[in-house]
């Protein structure tokens, strides 16, 4: 009978305790879905809501006087469609061929029979800690004749050093009974790659995508260092840095009193904050509508190309 009692009273503790677990795992995943979402949801009510009225603060999460003059704003300059364009032209290539030439790269260092793998895989994980510089690269840049070319955006960063470590591992994780077999069918390297490599990598590959993806799309600097004379080869990127540079030189003299004095005079004026606002919806949208489609991926090729074997 003291057993019973006491096989009675543990599922009874172990029923309370995970209903108590339950209750407060909730909670959290709620509270932590609140602070990543407030942000954003706050930055999108502002840039829904008229800039002067935005500098009075207290918007949260639903603007106070709607307009769609922000927008207008931002998407009436004539450069911003040509680099919306050469911004999506740039981010598919770029994760197409960085992809691609890191994943044959991962296969090659990953074969036990590759006589170099040892140097070379040494060689590339050396520039993850030392690096030429800013003007060793632009030099570098300036002497292949990639300056003022599109290809400045896709060929530095064919391959990720970073990424090919992540999809050497998964590939090492691969069954090699499946090389060998294919081997002895007459299969080659390639043929081993195309086949069997890249369809059971999805996973890893398509984590590695949404890395390169976000790295190509939010890309602006190396505009500003290689093509910064070339306005048809300007990205989305940089055209919001530059419109929200313009926007604080043109407030720059001004305070929130003097606009709130001209507010009825000026109901569709812009400001650094609501412009900041509006870029940040602009540059994170594309990306965000992207991710879903990646998300079943994401999990399980990070996990097990961070874990060989």
């Amino acid at each position: 009978m003291a057993q019973k009692r006491f096989f009675k009273a543990t599922r009874h503790y172990s029923g309370v305790g995970d209903y108590l677990f339950d209750i407060f795992n909730y909670t959290f995943l709620v509270l932590l879905c609140v602070v990543m979402l407030y942000p954003f949801l706050n930055q999108l009510a502002v840039s829904l809501n008229e800039a002067s009225d935005s500098l009075r603060g207290g918007i949260y999460l639903w603007p106070r006087e709607f307009t769609w003059a922000n927008y207008e704003h931002v998407f009436g300059e004539a450069s911003i469609v040509n680099s919306f364009f050469i911004s999506v032209l740039r981010t598919i290539i770029g994760t197409l061929t960085s992809v691609l030439g890191t994943a044959m790269v991962a296969y090659t260092i990953s074969r036990k029979d590759f006589v170099l793998k040892k140097f070379v895989t040494i060689a590339f994980v050396l520039t993850m800690y030392f690096n030429g510089g800013l003007i060793p690269n632009y030099i570098l840049v300036k002497e292949l004749n990639l300056l003022d070319s599109f290809w400045v955006y896709i060929i530095p960063g064919i391959i990720g050093v970073f990424n090919l470590i992540v999809i050497r591992s998964f590939i090492e994780g691969i069954p090699e009974s499946l090389f060998e077999s294919a081997k002895i069918d007459g299969a080659g390297d390639f043929t081993i790659f195309i086949k069997i490599v890249l369809p059971l990598s999805l996973p890893v590959l398509a984590t590695v995508s949404l890395f390169v993806a976000v790295y190509q799309w939010n890309s602006w600097f190396d505009v500003f260092l290689y093509n910064s004379s070339s306005a048809n080869l300007s990205t989305l990127q940089y055209e919001l840095m530059k419109i929200l540079q313009n926007s604080n030189a043109s407030m720059s003299g001004k305070t929130a009193a003097d606009a709130f004095a001209n507010a009825n005079a000026s109901a569709n004026m812009v400001s650094p904050t609501s412009i900041r606002a509006t870029m940040t919806i602009v540059a994170s949208l594309p990306i965000i509508m992207v991710y879903p489609f990646l998300q079943k991926y994401f999990v399980k090729g990070l996990t097990l190309g961070g874990v060989k074997g």
